[in-house]
């Protein structure tokens, strides 16, 4: 489909510069754009990009001023990338869909299936399972016992929610992540060795979740461990049992949660974050990639390092760490020419 620059401009409260008739039919990076592409400038990197790019259409911020001529349309917006994302999930939901249950799933008669839900080739829905209307459900997907997956939910091939767990509504869980998985619970005994601790809580997922591929929650011991409202998890990502995160958190990938942590809402941590368990995060919080949590987090700190602290801190303390070498090697020196005085 093609769209004019002025129907784009009005779906995005836009205001178009240039030619409002051009069209496009497809998106870009602007950096890689072709004839009849629709690409965006966010980020200023990139800036030098918008006066070279073959794009037709160039979504820009408001404050955005040319220092040359420019190649292409322009659409003005006060977020150039919070518009792409419209435009996007507007593209998205009118690509074609699946639909139907294939005779090839295996679906339990007890299972609780409403109108208008995708079950792929494969799929296992379990005893007294709940699928909502207008989920799906991709190939080779498991649906445990007594799981309830929300309306207009997507599970993504591979996908695995183990028994009892809940799922909200428009969640989306990407190819092979692992829902309600034991906790690492084990207990030592006097034989030095381990003695399993059974895990018979759940996992709840509340509405407009994301859960990255590979990435694994795990049940709780009792009770549940709570992924909330409108959190995003990227890829490869560990959350022990009875942890809670708190809504519309983002986490990158490779990070990893003990045991019984609770995080706050609007966090924003990197990749690679290591948090100890029974810790408390407080709402607001940033935390750098690679940083290593081991005590509880104010609300709205900024934190950096490992072991973690204030990032301004952090910040300083670098400096003088760059330059430990010299610094080592001055101690050195004044040592000698101390030791050559007292030796006179």
């Amino acid at each position: 489909m093609e769209f004019t620059a002025i129907q784009i401009a009005q779906v995005i409260n836009g205001k178009v510069e240039g030619d409002p008739q051009s069209k496009v039919h497809k998106f870009a990076p602007i950096e890689e754009a072709t004839a009849g592409s629709l690409t965006f400038l966010a980020n200023p990197a990139y800036t030098s990009f918008i006066y070279q790019t073959q794009a037709t259409i160039a979504l820009v911020g408001d404050s955005f001023v040319p220092e040359q001529p420019l190649p292409c349309t322009i659409i003005r917006v006060s977020n150039p990338y919070v518009a792409l994302a419209t435009l996007l999930e507007l593209y998205k939901n009118n690509a074609p869909t699946k639909k139907g249950i294939s005779p090839l799933a295996f679906i339990a008669t007890t299972a609780r299936i409403a109108d208008d839900v995708y079950i792929g080739e494969f799929a296992y829905i379990g005893e007294k399972a709940a699928i909502g209307k207008g989920a799906k459900i991709y190939p080779q997907c498991y649906v445990g016992d007594n799981t309830s997956i929300g309306e207009e939910t997507v599970l993504f091939s591979g996908a695995k929610v183990y028994n009892d767990c809940v799922i909200g509504q428009q969640c989306t869980i990407h190819s092979n992540a692992v829902l309600g998985a034991d906790g690492f619970g084990f207990a030592p005994n006097t034989d030095n060795n381990y003695l399993k601790v059974a895990q018979i809580g759940n996992v709840v997922i509340e509405d407009n979740v994301e859960i990255g591929a590979n990435t694994t929650i795990d049940r709780a011991t009792l009770g549940s461990t709570i992924i909330k409202r409108g959190a995003k998890l990227d890829n490869l990502i560990q959350v022990a049992h009875n942890v809670v995160i708190g809504e519309n958190t983002v986490v990158a990938a490779q990070s990893g949660f003990a045991g019984s942590t609770k995080v706050g809402k609007n966090c924003m941590i990197g990749g690679q974050v290591g948090i100890s368990g029974h810790l408390s995060i407080g709402n607001e919080v940033k935390i750098a990639a690679q940083t290593g949590v081991t005590s509880n987090i104010k609300e709205g700190q900024i934190i950096m390092g490992s072991p973690a602290m204030d990032a301004s801190k952090f910040r300083k303390a670098f400096i003088h760490f760059r330059n430990f070498e010299s610094l080592v090697k001055r101690i050195d020196d004044l040592e000698k020419k101390l030791s050559d005085l007292q030796g006179q």
